[in-house]
């Protein structure tokens, strides 16, 4: 009755229509035994395609997107063909009420830094963990926000059975301050709390005689405090769950927490950032019994303090977050010197170590149903990852401009990749980037980048050439060189993975289609990993914005 209302409402007042259409096509994808690429399956024809709509007006916002993953692209179809599927999985419709938005349906929500509750969308990792009930949002007097929210988590084409609740509360003080707010300060704090709600499993064993009495009730809590004043800003946020005995952590009977610690500052040119985190035993799912390599169910997210890499070759071993627990440290510094063409230097350093653990009481392997390990807070595990970054970039006139990168990575490979083999990769890493604004419609951009490393994968060269004529069309040629890794699981000879490639923009309309080979990696976003398949073949991809 009471959307009815709205809607009525809604009637009278100017409603906005808009939405968007991305679909990514693989035509005829050809088998070649030198990169190991697979059959799949006899399909001619791949796709990942999304179309949403959405109204809007001053009183009702209502939204549906439809999707197309029946024959997905290369990449997002595991064993059990989850991912696989065609429908509307998320329809919502949000009334907007004075002080308060109430959603029924399918919604995304933050808390904090995520690390009790994120629901989110990644369409390049196969990611939507949306919920599927109600959300409130409102602000009841000034500088305090409320959220209140219960419902379903998405998987894939079907819906968890637990239920997700929660609220969030941030108040900002400097909203009761006059002096804080002439002077630009902010100052806020914030608190979370998340519950799950899942039946006992009874087919969880301990032992051949033993069943584990798992938890129904799982609760987590968060709290942060955000400052800033003028070019400072500092992040403290400390979460905690209660036992919580799922895949990931081997069924073991222990809380988990996380703590963050995040400072930056930019004036007059310069930008620093130092940050620290750690997590332990904080993998938090809505169904217990997920695969452990699945990437979905997630309630949480743990951001990696990591560069999200754009060139091919530093992307070629991206760190993922390990939920079991680790140290993280990140530490930036950027400078600009001043004038039009003056150049601009980065240097980032970033380290992931494991934590350093201790059984409790436990003699046998097997740790399903005790109380899991000991750790010392500040005492570090093996190294996980690390890597120094140093950017240059220089503008010498209004034609040209160039940018130079270096980079040092340590990558345990039998860590975030959990292979048994691989060790630790080290490797250095340049890439050269020259722009040459030819005319106010031509473009040429290139790349040249290579990767050396003594690990058995041996370097890796990438070039890359980019002609761009404004404001319709794109012309892309790329090579990768480098040995790869086919099916026998022995390395090759020296193999080109090469991609041909023409853009084309009209107006809100982009179409871009290539040819040529993907080498097999995994591709990554903020910590969370998907692995990718080598693939060749045709691709075509579609993007509409209106």
């Amino acid at each position: 009755m009471l959307l009815a209302s709205m809607a009525v409402n809604a009637q009278e007042q100017k409603v906005t229509l808009s939405g968007s259409i991305q679909s990514d096509m693989m035509i005829a994808p050809q088998q070649d035994a030198s990169i190991g690429t697979s059959a799949y399956d006899n399909e001619y024809f791949l796709t990942n395609t999304y179309a949403n709509l959405n109204l809007q007006s001053k009183w009702v916002d209502a939204g549906a997107r439809f999707e197309l993953t029946q024959w997905p692209m290369p990449g997002f179809k595991d064993d059990h063909n989850d991912f696989k599927g065609w429908g509307f999985p998320n329809l919502w419709v949000k009334g907007k009420l004075g002080k308060a938005d109430i959603t029924l349906g399918s919604f995304y929500e933050q808390f904090g830094s995520g690390f009790i509750l994120r629901s989110y969308e990644e369409r390049s990792l196969g990611i939507d963990n949306s919920l599927l009930g109600a959300h409130i949002a409102t602000t009841p007097v000034k500088g305090v926000t409320l959220k209140v929210l219960s419902g379903w988590q998405r998987n894939y084409w079907e819906l968890n059975k637990s239920l997700v609740s929660g609220a969030d509360m941030e108040i900002g003080l400097e909203n009761y301050s006059p002096r804080m707010m002439e002077n630009g300060t902010v100052l806020a704090i914030g608190g979370s709390w998340v519950n799950k709600y899942e039946e006992n499993d009874d087919i969880i064993m301990a032992g051949p005689t033993h069943r584990l009495n798992l938890p129904e009730f799982t609760n987590a809590f968060d709290a942060r405090l955000r400052y800033q004043q003028k070019g400072y800003a500092l992040l403290a946020e400390y979460a905690w769950k209660s036992q919580d005995p799922n895949s990931l952590n081997n069924y073991i009977y222990q809380n988990g927490h996380a703590e963050l610690l995040s400072m930056t500052y930019s004036d007059h040119g310069i930008s620093l950032l130092a940050q620290a985190k750690r997590s332990e035993n904080m993998g938090f799912r809505s169904q217990r019994m997920e695969h452990p390599a699945s990437k979905a169910s997630y309630i949480n997210h743990l951001p990696a303090f990591t560069l999200d890499q754009t060139y091919a070759l530093p992307a070629l071993y991206p760190y993922a977050t390990q939920m079991e627990g680790e140290w993280a440290y990140q530490a930036s510094a950027a400078y600009k010197f001043k004038g039009r063409y003056a150049p601009k230097f980065k240097l980032n350093f970033s380290r992931v170590n494991g934590l350093s653990k201790a059984r409790r009481n436990v003699t046998d392997a097997s740790v399903v149903g005790t109380d899991g390990y000991q750790s010392a807070f500040w005492r570090n595990g093996d190294k996980y990852y690390q890597d120094l970054d140093l950017m240059y970039e220089h503008k010498l006139n209004k034609a040209f401009e160039h940018h130079f990168m270096y980079m040092y990575q340590n990558y345990n490979k039998e860590i975030i990749q959990s292979e048994n083999e691989g060790g630790m990769i080290n490797s250095h890493i340049f890439v050269y980037e020259p722009k040459w604004k030819i005319n106010k419609k031509m473009t040429l951009r290139g790349e040249l980048q290579y990767l050396y490393t003594a690990h058995e994968s041996g370097d890796w060269g990438f070039l890359l050439a980019e002609l761009s004529l404004a404001p319709y069309l794109m012309f892309t040629v790329s090579d990768q060189i480098g040995r790869c890794e086919p099916s026998s699981g022995e390395y090759g000879d020296v193999k080109h993975y090469y991609n041909f490639g023409v853009t084309g923009n009209i107006k809100s309309h982009r179409i871009q289609l290539s040819y040529g080979r993907t080498r097999s990696g995994y591709n990554c976003n903020g910590g969370m990993c998907r692995y990718i398949p080598a693939s060749k073949g045709v691709r075509l991809s579609y993007n509409y914005n209106f």
